[in-house]
């Protein structure tokens, strides 16, 4: 039988609700019984014993929040009794001692995956075509229709075919019933060739709206990402278009790219439209010199490979009141056991670690790591400050509706997406990531942008949680969507790869799932899977300009 409420730590004065509770209703937990003063919706709290203005609360055993109104015990937490606070951090004073999770049953398993020349290895085998600024989105898009129907990459064009069926009813005489038609049968067939390229996954086109226009520094950090993205190893090779007269020049692009892999031998291609002449010139340069790039990146082979080359992000999008308890401590868990496999994760999301810096601070390895976090975390809230904001309003709408009411309570339960082992890295955007163990990426926590981050640093695989539904994905590296909890697994099935509502219900354990959630990793990253997200065709990418994004 499920149970009503759940406390993180004996600490903590506050319950979680996992069921709806009732005004009146009897609460018993832990030899306490408490008389709901309010109705408590699922996935929010109420307090454990009477709180007076000023008093912290606490959840995760960390301070979460602060009373502004008295909250007598069994009352609701909300909004409008309680604001953010945190508690204060200090520089590292002690040593982390981690104990490792057992992985003998991983120890000898292998993925699938594309070998690159510098060690790196692929989970996927794409082409990128990018733009060094947005004067060249346009000839982007040309070269993205071209090739991608004429090499059979394009999309089903399922919806092209529903609205061809509405314009014939319309041009039929028959307005009425095409508009108020709700949905058109197909069989969702693709009509584009069958693919040329078997071993290529993809071309994969950005776009962006940088490159200048803007400040030095953020045409600088576009070069470095997309340096990145080039470096990644689920890329064989790219081409570049340039206008010539921008401030993210081809020369930046080429040292952001040394300073990566100095060894770097991937075929890149770069055409700077003030030099190529005519238009034409330069795209049909592009073409040619792109396909014969395709044609060398085809005979790319998966190969077995050992798990240590798995580099894993980790993120929660639309998170709710479960967030913190199923979906991201199982990948957190994930987390831990690839570390312990000698693999890399990236943890991300600065303003969301907001109030458990200290956590991070002490599971440091070296003190200057533990330096250069708290350096990042403080230039990024001064920064937001600066334009009137900050890490306290981070929480949306919908945070906030699903009962994550402060930014301190969202960032505690966040930051369980980096399990328990110890940080080897803290890495400023657009680094790239190369310690073997658990790295924090300082981002936003705005979902593209962190994601588009966490590839550019050398993400192979994406873990991504959300409690509210989230249709994201990425270009060039499979992003895997799970679900805080069972209902929403089953309304969007169509985005949510694998439903972890079952911790919350108690029909498995947080290191169960966790397990399940790596097993999942080894097929997607072996091709054996395509996440949703790839059947989708969702492929986002936004450059983050620093200072503002939350």
């Amino acid at each position: 039988m499920q149970e009503k409420v759940l406390q993180l730590d004996s600490r903590d004065n506050v319950l979680i609700a996992l069921v709806d509770l009732k005004l009146g209703e009897e609460v018993d937990f832990s030899e306490n019984s408490y008389t709901l003063l309010s109705s408590v919706p699922a996935k929010h709290k109420f307090a454990t014993e009477d709180l007076q203005v000023g008093a912290p609360v606490t959840m995760y055993g960390v301070i979460v929040g602060s009373a502004t109104k008295p909250i007598p015990r069994g009352s609701l937490l909300t909004t409008n009794n309680v604001h953010h606070q945190t508690a204060p951090f200090q520089a590292k004073s002690q040593e982390f001692h981690w104990k490792a999770p057992d992985v003998s049953r991983w120890r000898d398993r292998t993925f699938l995956g594309y070998p690159r020349s510098d060690g790196q290895v692929g989970t996927r085998n794409y082409w990128l075509v990018v733009p060094l600024v947005f004067c060249e989105n346009q000839n982007i898009a040309v070269l993205r229709q071209a090739f991608e129907e004429e090499l059979g990459f394009a999309a089903p064009q399922v919806y092209r075919q529903q609205v061809a069926e509405l314009a014939r009813l319309y041009r039929e005489g028959k307005a009425e019933e095409a508009i108020s038609a709700h949905s058109v049968p197909g069989n969702g067939s693709d009509s584009s060739p069958r693919r040329l390229f078997q071993n290529i996954d993809g071309i994969k086109f950005l776009v962006h709206e940088g490159g200048c226009g803007g400040t030095r520094e953020d045409s600088n950090n576009l070069c470095g990402l997309i340096a990145g993205y080039i470096n990644h190893p689920n890329v064989a090779g790219a081409t570049i278009l340039s206008l010539g007269c921008q401030h993210a020049q081809a020369g930046i692009l080429k040292q952001q790219i040394r300073s990566r892999n100095p060894n770097f031998d991937k075929p890149l291609f770069i055409l700077e439209q003030q030099q190529s002449g005519t238009e034409f010139a330069m795209l049909s340069e592009a073409i040619r010199q792109t396909f014969s790039g395709m044609a060398e990146a085809n005979k790319a082979r998966r190969l077995s490979s050992s798990l240590a080359h798995l580099t894993v992000g980790l993120k929660c999008g639309g998170s709710d009141g479960f967030s913190g308890i199923s979906a991201n401590p199982a990948i957190g868990h994930t987390s831990d056991l690839i570390v312990a496999l000698g693999g890399k994760t990236i943890l991300s999301e600065f303003p969301e670690l907001c109030g458990v810096e200290q956590q991070f601070i002490n599971r440091s390895t070296r003190k200057e790591i533990s330096d250069r976090f708290i350096q990042l975390m403080q230039s990024y809230n001064a920064r937001a400050q600066a334009v009137g904001s900050g890490f306290d309003m981070n929480p949306s709408p919908g945070n906030i509706r699903d009962g994550l009411i402060t930014d301190a309570m969202k960032s505690a339960g966040a930051a369980k997406k980096g399990g328990t082992s110890p940080v080897v890295a803290v890495i400023d955007y657009p680094e790239y990531a190369t310690e073997q163990g658990l790295n924090l990426q300082c981002t936003p926590g705005n979902d593209v942008e962190c994601v588009t981050a966490q590839v550019g640093a050398g993400a192979n695989i994406v873990l991504f949680t959300t409690g509210l539904g989230t249709p994201t994905g990425n270009p060039i590296a499979p992003v895997v969507k799970l679900a805080t909890n069972s209902i929403l697994a089953q309304r969007m099935s169509d985005i949510i790869d694998i439903d972890t509502g079952r911790i919350v219900s108690g029909e498995t354990t947080i290191e169960r799932m966790g397990e399940e959630i790596l097993e999942l990793v080894i097929k997607v990253a072996s091709g054996e899977v395509h996440t949703k997200a790839e059947i989708k065709a969702q492929a986002d990418f936004i450059p983050w300009k620093r200072g503002v994004s939350l």
